[in-house]
């Protein structure tokens, strides 16, 4: 795969291009790296904390949020010097965490403890702890901030918390081992991975009695062993059309018709492929690759993978600065 690739990666740059900043957080490593994606070219490295591994970007790309899950913090960084500036209480062993549009509060899970805390980013104080189910993980917003959603790993749940008082208004039964959960733009459909229970839940944000599971969608690939089939992160476009799962120790990347709900093709990427993130205009998706300790960069519009870039030691979230 490497030579076709570095061969495909070569068109990448043989035009114009406006470079945004790549960020990608090293779980084992205890970096970030920062890769530029006009040249696909690593340019920066810096020290992130212990166990990096939830990474976002403040809405006005200034302000670089990086869960540093062994020091029980989220640490803030310039996006362009890389500056270390505070860090934001965030509960025992922050993992991920979604920012809400206008970048005033970030929910984040904490494992350990069952929670969900949410966090002012300018007051760099609690407003709220959630308690929730048992290993809570994935966090997602909708689009109208009505709702923010946690799933939690062992309670095997999707639990809807509201943001007028942050109280859980919905719980929705999943497959095992949920990982994450993204909405569509319309806020109509919430996508939740499982990913011991191998399977993608559709959920009908418009049901009559709130949130609905209306379908699970699988996943098969001749030459690999179910299990290896581990849907996690995932990414949809802005037109609803097209939903990337990322699977795992399968090392692939599904694609999904959105309209139907059906895998169309599974794109071959690094080893233990964890999350994926679109760069702006969606041109490109890239995906973070722990065990090959690189990451894929996938042509939307062809869905292929055209290039691999080397980053640092067990890549987990990666995050692209806005235009």
């Amino acid at each position: 795969m490497a030579p076709a690739l570095l061969l495909a990666g070569s068109l990448l740059v043989s035009g114009p291009a406006v470079a945004n900043k790549v960020f990608v957080s090293n779980e084992r490593g205890n970096t970030v790296t920062v890769v530029d994606s006009a040249t696909w070219e690593q340019i920066a490295e810096f020290p992130a904390g212990n166990r990096p591994r939830g990474i976002g970007i403040s809405p006005d790309g200034k302000h670089l949020y990086v869960c540093a899950s062994d020091d029980d913090t989220i640490k803030v960084f310039d996006t362009d010097t890389y500056e270390f500036l505070w860090s934001l209480p965030s509960g025992p062993d922050p993992e991920l965490f979604v920012i809400s549009p206008d970048g005033s509060t970030l929910y984040v899970s904490n494992e350990d403890d069952n929670l969900v805390t949410v966090v002012d980013t300018a007051k760099k104080t609690v407003v709220a702890e959630v308690p929730v189910g048992v290993e809570p993980e994935g966090m997602a917003v909708s689009p109208d901030v009505r709702f923010v959603v946690n799933t939690s790993e062992t309670t095997n749940m999707a639990h809807f918390i509201a943001t007028e008082d942050y109280q859980i208004k919905h719980n929705v039964l999943v497959d095992q081992r949920p990982r994450y959960a993204r909405f569509t733009n319309d806020g109509k459909t919430l996508y939740v991975s499982s990913e011991i229970g191998g399977t993608v839940s559709v959920i009908d944000m418009l049901g009559e009695a709130g949130p609905e599971l209306v379908k699970k969608i699988g996943f098969e690939v001749a030459g690999v062993q179910p299990e290896w089939l581990q849907p996690v992160g995932m990414r949809i476009t802005s037109d609803n059309k097209w939903l990337f799962v990322a699977l795992g120790p399968a090392n692939r990347v599904a694609v999904i018709d959105a309209a139907s709900n059906e895998v169309v093709r599974y794109i071959l990427v690094g080893q233990r492929v964890w999350q994926l993130e679109f760069t702006p205009g969606e041109q490109y998706l890239l995906t973070t690759n722990g065990n090959s300790n690189d990451i894929t960069v996938i042509d939307v519009a062809e869905q292929e993978a055209v290039k691999s870039i080397q980053v640092g030691q067990q890549p987990w979230g990666v995050v692209v600065a806005p235009d």
